[in-house]
């Protein structure tokens, strides 16, 4: 596995980090509140190809690998931008597999999502996306199907201010099997560990820039020891959630025979590790980081919402154990 960007993944970056810093300001950020999604922002990242990227050529994709895509999604996460482009990915490269019709997806004309959580009742509940989504991908029984449905435009008020909604899949059409789901999964877990590398490098940027503003005691307080050990403590997490996503990554292009197991890892460690740099910097900017007018708290809430739109973490947790160890009392393990 390689550590270090191609010269080809090095360019992309440098031409969405200008994207997202043109297009994603922290201004269209807060404007895209309470709903998260701005439509505009989602025609402009379309027509770079985004949305279509890791698609292969022959269906009008950009014929990239999902490791090209990690690198437009670190730039997005550090940009909180508004527009689901790892839910659409991910579930636009599920219908692929799945021979189901993608044209308008690929060059997002409509928005897909998938439901990461198993249907209930004949409903999607807290669907990515799903609010603006117009084709979503759930997981129902022992199937998987499409539903082609305008969303809602709202859905429930939510901590990172995301466009959640439940959507009811009764004139939904199996597409798949429960056995490629997995799969999608996993797509998104280390995607989504790729972003929180972005936000979580980005948070630490706003904390490094307030220490050495603020004057306390005729000195800025980012001369104070202890700051100074706590953004190192980020620091080193970061590069060690940095290393693990985009492992995860590879793993998931190369096939690997762990690449869902990483993929876990790397998205549990990811989100713990954003927390970790949002909580530093928020608690070093002391009560301004609790005040909307700073850009701290937009990070801090994103930080714990992304990983609960799969459900609670400790489930997240507890698969991983049950795939390392076996399930608590299988046979040859201890009850």
């Amino acid at each position: 596995m390689r550590t270090r960007l191609t010269d080809d993944e090095t360019a992309v970056k440098e031409v969405f980090d200008g994207f997202f810093a043109n297009e994603s300001p922290i201004a269209i950020v807060r404007a895209a509140e309470p709903q998260g999604h701005d439509s505009e922002l989602w025609s402009k990242l379309a027509a770079t190809g985004a949305p279509g990227m890791a698609l292969p050529e022959s269906v009008g994709g950009g014929g990239a690998s999902l490791r090209d895509l990690a690198v437009v999604v670190e730039s997005w996460g550090a940009h909180l931008a508004p527009v689901p482009l790892v839910e659409h990915a991910v579930a636009t490269r599920f219908l692929h597999t799945c021979g189901s019709d993608i044209d308008s997806l690929v060059a997002g004309e409509q928005i897909a999502t998938l439901a990461l959580r198993d249907s209930v009742a004949g409903a999607a509940r807290l669907v990515p996306a799903g609010a603006v989504a117009d084709v979503v991908v759930a997981r129902a029984g022992n199937d998987v199907v499409r539903l082609n449905e305008p969303g809602p435009g709202t859905g429930p008020r939510n901590t990172g201010d995301l466009p959640i909604a439940d959507r009811e899949l009764s004139s939904a059409e199996t597409v798949g099997s429960a056995d490629e789901w997995t799969r999608a999964l996993d797509e998104w877990r280390a995607l989504m560990s790729v972003a929180y590398c972005g936000l979580g490098r980005q948070a630490l940027a706003l904390g490094v820039d307030y220490v050495k503003d603020r004057i306390q005691f005729d000195v800025p307080v980012g001369t104070f020891q202890a700051i100074q050990h706590g953004l190192a403590d980020a620091a080193t997490k970061l590069e060690g959630a940095h290393l693990l996503a985009h492992r995860a990554v590879w793993a998931l292009d190369t096939d690997q025979p762990d690449a869902s197991r990483l993929a876990g890892m790397a998205l549990l460690f990811g989100a713990e590790t954003a927390r970790f740099c949002t909580d530093r910097s928020l608690q070093y900017h002391g009560g301004y980081g609790f005040s909307e007018e700073y850009d701290i708290q937009l990070y801090h809430r994103r930080a714990s919402a992304w990983l609960l739109q799969l459900g609670e973490p400790s489930l997240e947790y507890a698969r991983l154990a049950d795939d390392e160890i076996g399930p608590i009392g299988s046979s040859g393990e201890a009850a």
